[in-house]
């Protein structure tokens, strides 16, 4: 992930920062919990395309 991209990049419901999971290949919101993913390298940002954290995942 581009750290340019990931610098200007922000959650589109809270509109808080994110932060690069790379192991997941996801992007996250640790306010609102949510995990967006990154497909062939593009960042979806749609909030019906997010993921919600379950409960025993720690946001990084």
């Amino acid at each position: 992930m581009d750290s340019k991209l990931l610098e200007i990049l922000v959650c589109p419901v809270c509109k808080g920062p994110l932060t690069y999971r790379k192991s997941e290949g996801e992007l996250i919101c640790k306010a609102d919990r949510l995990a967006y993913p990154i497909r062939d390298g593009i960042p979806v940002m749609l909030e019906s395309e997010a993921r919600q954290l379950a409960p025993e995942e720690e946001p990084e």
